[in-house]
């Protein structure tokens, strides 16, 4: 019996410590997790618990190119400008800030790919701020904001005469709010298909 209860006790710290050990974060925020079906656009997991708004950590909705239905059933084809208007990614932004997250670099290399699909498309992207900071303050930050994606775009093969901007500044919040969650909601560029 005292040989059978030593053997428990080695189990259960056997137990304790592989569960201790053990890596809860398997997939990181922002690692792209591979598709099993390849002709899908890799899937970017978000840890749920985490508050938008942190330093480096802008939440952003969950929506890639795969959205976008069609008439055959193959999803990430894009057949007209109504589609690829609903199929173009928001990118978010840091307080007071106009640099490009991971994340944000991400959704506009999935921009760059839906426009690189489609020739002569001209597009426009609005840079936003939230409702802190002066009126024009914000319409220079929006411009900085509006200005880094597309210089990103351009990077990635778009061409420049082929993209305009224009900042909003405060002026037109997707979310009405007064608190961070709603200020990390308009702290974004909208791409906006121009005909």
């Amino acid at each position: 019996m005292k040989n059978m209860l030593n053997h428990f006790k080695l189990l259960s710290v056997s137990v304790l410590f592989a569960a201790g050990c053990a890596n809860h974060d398997i997939v990181k925020k922002d690692e792209l997790v591979p598709s099993v079906n390849s002709n899908k656009a890799p899937v970017v997991a978000n840890k749920s618990d985490e508050s938008p708004g942190t330093k480096g950590d802008v939440k952003e909705p969950a929506k890639t190119a795969a959205d976008v239905p069609s008439e055959n059933g193959n999803s990430h084809i894009i057949h007209n400008e109504a589609q690829l208007q609903a199929a173009l990614l928001k990118i978010y932004f840091d307080f007071d800030s106009y640099s490009l997250s991971t994340n944000a670099r991400d959704m506009l290399s999935k921009n760059s790919t839906l426009l690189k699909k489609t020739s002569g498309i001209k597009l426009r992207i609005e840079g936003h701020c939230d409702e802190r900071g002066s009126d024009e303050y914000n319409l220079a930050l929006g411009e900085k904001r509006a200005r880094a994606a597309m210089n990103y775009l351009a990077t990635m093969g778009i061409p420049a005469e082929n993209i305009s901007i224009l900042s909003y500044g405060k002026e037109k919040p997707a979310d009405p709010g007064h608190n961070e969650d709603a200020w990390s909601k308009n702290r974004r560029d909208e791409f906006v298909i121009v005909k």
